[in-house]
């Protein structure tokens, strides 16, 4: 009995040593994706979500001014010296490009902020010897501004290296003088209008991306398979051409001039050139035309694996062909309509290039307001918040994907 059982344990142990060795070798085999996941993905990712609640251009800068204005109430004359400590620490930051930043994002809470740092920072007072009464009274010879409140209420408000005002004014809320979290008023709201625009157009996109691209993967599928690779490649034809060239073929189609106005006159169909570029309609077709690969690789995927048996089954049964399709072959094709709408729908929300050449001022979505920021407001802060908000959406969506498509399958 002892010697049947011991070479059956040294087996045991023998086949659990080597599964043990091919999961390490797979788990070696796979790390160089991880880590180039983790260093081009994972920690860009992370800086962005990081970036979105920093604030470090005024904490970092002014912060003895910070400390002295950490126990004022909001309302009152700032104390003395919180004058003093501003000109302190002024003249403690060593580059002129420094305090350009400083003044940018102070200016982008109060305007005129920027022109009241920088000409108290080339006066270069020397107040370190001085009572804080006579520091301030020397700084309000400089500039008389500087015994406003709203200018101390911005330095205060942003002595904290860490802040949700971004990302509250991402969704058009801010926090008052008291830190309590209130909606901005009409005439500055602005991103829940951006944000609702994107999604509008992105919808549109993928609607029309779904009934063009229904019937094109249709058809490829009951193609014989040589034809069909044929047309795959007139299909993913638009993958080779950059996105750059595509856009200025379409600002060459849709011109006053172009030739989509061009034939529309010739045949009779307009009298005078229809408005079909910087607006929303020239938008619209372009991305289409470049999203609509998109929408059609997964629907011919998932219809090449549908028996076409079942349709003619139906028919057979006394079902007329158009209610047969409906009712029979459409269903087995959402999966492939889900994942064509996801994709496109997700890619669309993310577009900068094509809205920014073709579309007008009505016609921006998120991402032109994050390269705005980035490139010319230089406030990446706020940049950081618009894409958190595009990313949050895109992780929503997904979930959104998933819980259906799980649900599909558990009732297939």
């Amino acid at each position: 009995m002892t010697t049947a059982v011991l070479p059956s344990l040294s087996l045991a142990g023998k086949l659990a040593r080597v599964e043990r060795r091919k999961r390490l070798r797979a788990m070696a085999l796979t790390l160089p994706l991880l880590v180039f996941l983790a260093v081009t993905f994972l920690v860009p990712l992370g800086a962005l979500l990081i970036r979105a609640v920093e604030n470090p251009e005024v904490a970092d800068t002014l912060v003895h001014t910070g400390k002295a204005l950490s126990g004022w109430d909001h309302k009152a004359t700032p104390p003395d010296e919180a004058y003093k400590a501003l000109v302190i620490d002024l003249n403690a930051i060593p580059e002129t490009a420094q305090a350009g930043v400083l003044a940018r994002r102070l200016n982008s809470e109060v305007s005129g902020a920027r022109s009241l740092i920088m000409s108290t920072y080339r006066a270069k007072l020397d107040v370190r010897d001085l009572p804080a009464a006579e520091a301030k009274a020397k700084l309000l010879e400089v500039d008389a501004r500087w015994g406003e409140t709203p200018y101390w209420l911005a330095i205060a408000k942003n002595s904290s290296r860490w802040t949700p005002d971004y990302l509250l004014t991402s969704i058009d809320l801010k926090r008052d003088v008291d830190g309590s979290i209130v909606r901005v008023g009409k005439d500055e709201a602005a991103f829940s209008d951006i944000l609702l625009r994107t999604f509008s157009i992105s919808a549109v996109v993928t609607i029309v991306c779904i009934l063009i691209g229904y019937p094109l993967a249709y058809w490829l599928s009951t193609l014989s398979e040589r034809r069909a690779n044929l047309m795959m490649i007139l299909v993913l034809l638009p993958f080779w051409t950059s996105v750059l060239v595509r856009i200025a073929a379409w600002i060459v189609l849709l011109q006053t001039n172009g030739l989509v106005n061009r034939f529309l006159m010739f045949s009779g169909v307009t009298d005078s050139p229809v408005p079909l570029l910087f607006n929303r309609l020239g938008v619209v077709i372009a991305m289409v035309h470049i999203l609509l690969p998109f929408m059609i690789l997964p629907l011919y995927s998932v219809m090449k694996s549908v028996p076409p048996n079942f349709v003619r089954a139906a028919v057979s049964l006394g079902s007329a062909p158009l209610a047969a399709f409906f009712r029979i072959y459409v269903p087995q094709t959402y999966p492939g309509i889900a994942a064509g709408g996801l994709l496109v729908f997700i890619t669309s929300i993310g577009y900068y290039v094509t809205p920014a050449l073709l579309g007008g001022a009505g016609d921006q979505m998120l991402s032109y307001y994050v390269a705005q920021y980035t490139n010319v407001e230089v406030n990446w802060g706020m940049a950081c918040a618009l894409g958190s908000v595009l990313l949050v959406t895109t992780l929503a969506l997904y979930a959104v994907y998933r819980k259906f498509g799980k649900a599909e399958l558990s009732l297939g």
